[in-house]
């Protein structure tokens, strides 16, 4: 895209003492924040925000302990928890963009988007979520995965769990190829897996804390899940979901369409974990198109 718009100013924000990176594009128009999911950073959203600035003061934001945001010891002070993100959306939207947002979320950051909503209805116009995580490793998922995956998970949790082991473990994952290889898994378009996507990953991955961030996620089997969090929702969700993602499987996405606040549910075949990275020229105006009538509206 050639327009004035296509780089986004890339920005720091002091929050809770720490430095959290964000990048902002678009002067006029509902203001929009894009949030990444497990892994990513605001750089997922590359292919997204100029044209979303183009009619909305657009943002995409690190979350803590990801990208280029600070990345502190898990529980010193804060736990990496959705409650936490949740807090630091809608902070965000507080001292930065200072008025109610469209949350655009992508996976795990799909969770965020609800945590804040429903702990900051004032500060969320609606959520526009691209295929949410359902959380399969969380305890109260158990039972709808294989019997040895619900005997082996706990178990390589708390294994990574011993710090030594889980460092040599994410040292193994912090690789060009192997991060390619699992793209390689959650994209469906082998096209859309660039050098420029890969150091996307990979550079926040090197980065000092990035291991023990990484750690304490993938051993965090509690907090909500989306169905917890949907019923109490005030504002309009809207909902993408690549037909082809592995990892969030979309039989078990369509069960969240079902909600009230679920005003539609968008499937695109031929697509997999990240359609906005994977195909943004069927999610821009999808989101721009929901966007435009509920401000009609």
């Amino acid at each position: 895209m050639t327009t004035a718009l296509a780089t986004p100013d890339v920005k720091t924000w002091p929050w809770q003492g720490f430095s959290i990176r964000y990048q902002q594009i678009g002067t006029t128009g509902a203001p929009v924040l894009c949030i990444h999911g497990f892994g990513a950073s605001s750089d997922h959203w590359r292919q997204n925000l100029p044209a979303f600035g183009e009619q909305h003061r657009a943002y995409a934001i690190d979350l803590l302990g990801f990208g280029l945001s600070d990345k502190p010891a898990p529980n010193q002070p804060l736990p990496y928890t959705f409650e936490t993100w949740g807090q630091q959306i809608l902070d965000f939207c507080r001292e930065v963009i200072g008025q109610p947002a469209y949350l655009i979320a992508n996976s795990i950051g799909c969770i965020v988007a609800l945590q804040a909503a429903v702990d900051g209805p004032e500060w969320v116009k609606g959520v526009v979520m691209l295929n949410c995580s359902i959380r399969l490793l969380h305890e109260r998922r158990r039972a709808d995965i294989p019997w040895h995956q619900r005997l082996s998970t706990p178990i390589v949790q708390n294994l990574l769990g011993y710090a030594p082991v889980g460092r040599f473990f994410f040292s193994r994952i912090a690789r060009r190829s192997v991060i390619r290889n699992l793209l390689g898994q959650a994209y469906h378009r082998p096209e859309a897996i660039t050098d420029e996507l890969v150091e996307a990953i990979l550079a926040p991955a090197l980065t000092p804390g990035a291991a023990d961030v990484f750690l304490a996620f993938v051993r965090y089997s509690q907090g909500p899940l989306a169905e917890d969090l949907l019923p109490q929702i005030r504002c309009p969700v809207w909902i993408i979901w690549g037909q082809d993602d592995p990892w969030e499987p979309v039989a078990m996405g369509r069960d969240l369409a079902n909600y009230p606040a679920v005003k539609t549910m968008e499937e695109l075949p031929g697509v997999g974990h990240c359609p906005q990275d994977e195909a943004p020229e069927l999610v821009n105006p999808l989101v721009l198109g929901w966007l435009g009538e509920a401000e009609a509206a």
